[in-house]
């Protein structure tokens, strides 16, 4: 059944609740992602888009330089301990749909690892006549041998899940298999009990498409024979149980929630035969277990027991005095976040924790530990202002590994078994020549007065002339940051080209924790679209570029954000690159599985929300009479949370009215836009041929 036709408007009637219909929307067949229709739609498009920018001669290089980035031997393998050795997932020229693989630390700290190839996704791809995408795997605690395999066809969140044994490397005949493809996961209660929470079929999901319901699966038993344990309310985002691990594998308690927004959930502990209600905010949550105390974290202030906990704090209480008791147990603050620190991450490793943080967007990560009856801290020694992330911990030892990098510093891998301070391991090789470019952090100031950072990477000695083409970015949502990180390909691409790149600190973000995102959302969205459009602004006022040399890229609520920059401010760009956006936003709780982001929106039913969203969306603000910045608009086929539709309707808008623009859609990707090095390596080249046609001037003759 189309979306269309979930609708319950017909073309004559305007529907009761004011959110478009057929009679409104003459493109909501586009909406049908895969119908033949839509796919001939989508075919005429590429072959109009790719014509435009393949037949540019600097077309050729920029894919090469790109796939030769991507498909690199000598970047950094990333890994995860466990406890048979150091696994990868790695995709190259010879692995396009790559390779899971082990090695053991010894091999690894080499220049060249030996590798032992554990599945091979290529051959099994081939095999079975499928587009398989690796999507991760959920192993039984301690050993990890037993695993449940995620699989998605091209690229999609849905999977499909296997038995796999890691001592074997091959699925188990006879094992378990869940092979409707769904959201959702699977936990090890033990090597014959799986915990269970995806689609059980009618009536099992929520109107965002998620699961709402969790069921205790044995071994040798059919699916639909397994006992329900837990229902939320098909109303909610998501909901399900899940079980309470410590680091060694021991399960303390039966846990669940029902997410009653994005950004809300209602969680309780399974006491005395029944689901008990946990007596914590809605925007909190069980963060782990660590010295033998449960830790809960919180996004809003938390006044209890006499006290009261700063929002982004983390709080402990005793495991054991926790499951006598879940709500009386007593509370101890283990950190709260300084003046613009945010907490950006987490691992526990066999004796201690680690909090990665961002204090004024700078990277640390501090150590803590239960000593004499108190939390102690201390920060971990790593390189001082840079982007730090943990990149792996070990659950029975104290082995850590840490990335370390910046805009202009390729990113370096650091390790340390706990017993000495963290090393380089690895460094990932320089991509492009830094050389002739610096980076400078400044600030715009928004509609409403608060003072928005940004990082701008130029050449050094840039004219203040208007004259430099700028790449502007950003993201603005669900409180995730957008961090100083090496450019990789964009380096080499754009600004080893002579172009500027900056990147932008919104609010809605998550760069200064959750009230700078809070302050952001539903009826104040409009707050991060001002904010972007400032630094837009600041760039020019600046003189680091002009409207003439400016352009703009985001995707997905960075797609939105783009969108309501250029029907916003057409006049302050000359690009826009709208990635498998969120477009039309009175619509967008009907498309993909955009009802689990009314928390960030609003609800387009509801009047009141509506006249939030119909302020800015972008679908609805393409009008005539006004000239675009000729945007490139860009989607998967196999997109099945945001949805193609939004960036298809957005074309087809400015189509119908005449306006400039490109639109590009890949048939496989998912919403992370590209399945492997090639894919992602066009769309590299695509949108920055369209950049320097738009912002560097006319396709250089040749021998220029």
């Amino acid at each position: 059944m189309s979306i269309a036709s979930t609708t319950g408007a017909s073309a004559q009637e305007t529907p009761a609740d004011g959110v478009p219909g057929p009679a409104q929307d003459p493109y909501i067949w586009l909406e049908e992602a895969r119908s033949p229709e839509a796919l001939d739609w989508v075919a005429k498009e590429n072959a109009r888009t790719l014509a435009a920018f393949e037949a540019d001669p600097r077309y050729a290089k920029l894919k090469a330089d790109a796939l030769a980035i991507f498909d690199s031997n000598d970047r950094i393998p990333f890994v995860s301990f466990r406890p048979d050795g150091l696994y990868n997932f790695w995709q190259d020229k010879a692995n396009p749909k790559g390779v899971l693989r082990r090695t053991s630390l010894e091999s690894y700290r080499t220049d060249a690892p030996e590798w032992e190839v554990v599945l091979d996704v290529d051959a099994l791809a081939k095999a079975e006549g499928k587009e398989w995408v690796y999507q991760g795997s959920t192993c039984l605690p301690p050993a990890q041998n037993k695993c449940m395999i995620a699989l998605s066809d091209g690229g999609e969140d849905a999977t499909i899940m296997r038995e796999f044994d890691m001592a074997t490397k091959a699925f188990v005949e006879g094992g378990f298999v869940l092979d409707q493809k769904s959201q959702g996961g699977v936990q090890w209660i033990d090597a014959d009990t799986l915990l269970v929470g995806r689609s059980f079929g009618e009536g099992t999901l929520t109107e965002s498409e998620y699961p709402f319901t969790s069921r205790v699966w044995k071994r040798g038993t059919p699916i639909t024979a397994a006992e329900e344990i837990f229902r939320g309310e098909p109303s909610d985002v998501w909901a399900g149980a899940t079980l309470l691990r410590d680091n060694k594998g021991t399960i303390h308690a039966r846990t669940a929630f029902r997410g009653i927004s994005f950004h809300e959930s209602l969680n309780y502990v399974w006491k005395d035969g029944k689901w008990l209600e946990l007596d914590i905010p809605k925007k909190a949550g069980l963060y782990g277990i660590v010295d033998g105390h449960l830790l809960i974290s919180t996004d809003e202030d938390w006044a209890t027991d006499g006290q009261t906990f700063p929002a982004d704090s983390l709080i402990a209480v005793n495991l054991e005095e926790w499951k006598a008791n879940p709500n009386g147990a007593k509370k101890t603050l283990v950190w709260a976040p300084g003046e613009r620190q945010t907490k950006q991450g987490g691992a526990v490793t066999g004796s201690s924790l680690f909090v990665a943080l961002l204090d004024n967007v700078v990277g640390k990560v501090l150590q803590f530990n239960f000593e004499g009856g108190k939390w102690v801290s201390k920060p971990v020694p790593l390189p001082d202002n840079a982007t730090l992330g943990i990149a792996a911990s070990s659950d029975e030892t104290d082995q850590i590994m840490y990335t370390v990098s910046g805009f202009l510093e390729p990113t370096t891998l650091y390790y340390t078994d706990g017993t000495a301070p963290p090393a380089v391991l690895k460094t990932s090789p320089a991509y492009f020549d830094p050389a002739g470019m610096e980076v400078e952090q400044h600030e715009a100031t928004s509609k409403d007065g608060t003072k928005i950072p940004y990082f701008i990477v130029k050449p050094k000695g840039m004219k203040a002339d208007g004259s430099t083409a700028t790449l502007l970015t950003g993201y603005g949502g669900f409180q995730v940051p957008r961090l100083p990180a090496y450019l990789g390909s964009t380096g080499k691409l754009w600004v080893e080209n002579g172009g500027a790149y900056v990147l932008a600190n919104l609010r809605g973000g998550g760069e200064f924790g959750p009230q700078w995102h809070q302050t952001a959302i539903r009826e104040n969205k409009q707050r991060t679209w001002d904010d972007f459009i400032a630094v837009g602004e600041d760039l020019v006022k600046r003189g680091f570029t002009s409207p003439e040399h400016l352009g703009i890229q985001g995707g997905s609520q960075g797609g939105l954000l783009v969108g309501t920059f250029f029907t916003q401010r057409p006049d302050l760009l000359n690009a826009a690159i709208v990635q498998i956006p969120l477009f039309d936003m009175l619509r967008y709780h009907l498309i993909g599985r955009g009802a689990s982001w009314i928390g960030e929106y609003g609800d387009p039913r509801i009047p009141e929300q509506r006249a939030w969203i119909e302020g800015y969306s972008p679908y609805q603000k393409i009008v005539a009479g006004v000239d675009y910045p000729a945007p490139f608009l860009w989607a998967s086929t196999a997109d099945d949370r945001t949805h193609p539709a939004h960036a298809r309707k957005g074309a087809a808008k400015l189509k119908e009215l005449g306006q400039p623009y490109y639109y590009f859609e890949d048939t496989t990707g998912g919403h992370s836009g590209g399945v492997d090095n090639d894919q992602r390596a066009k769309l590299q080249a695509l949108q920055f041929i369209y950049l320097m046609q738009r912002l560097m001037g006319p396709t250089p003759a040749a021998g220029e």
